[in-house]
């Protein structure tokens, strides 16, 4: 099972949609800036078929260091969540 990187992700996109790489990586970059936009200001991106991508908050907690196994205060943050959509299961299926 291959990998698909940006660039192969850029290629297809060309293809399928009969324009230039350049424009195609032009759309990629745009569509990926966006979502990083509405994540970054707390919001969700719903692509419908495709799935949810959303921002989940996790508290602060205590665990433990591995090396020493002291104690240690692991601070709240910020991660992304995705939730795959209908089609897009169906598919990997």
């Amino acid at each position: 099972m291959a990998s698909v990187t940006k660039a192969d992700l850029v290629n297809q996109m060309a293809s399928a949609a009969g324009i230039t790489k350049t424009s195609a990586e032009a759309a990629l970059s745009a569509a990926l800036g966006g979502v990083q936009g509405a994540l970054s200001s707390g919001g969700k991106v719903t692509l419908v078929g495709f799935g949810t991508f959303s921002v989940s908050e996790r508290a602060a907690r205590t665990g433990r260091d591995p090396r020493t196994r002291q104690p240690i205060q692991i601070a709240a943050s910020k991660g992304v969540r995705f939730k795959a959509g209908k089609s897009l299961k169906e598919a990997v299926k």
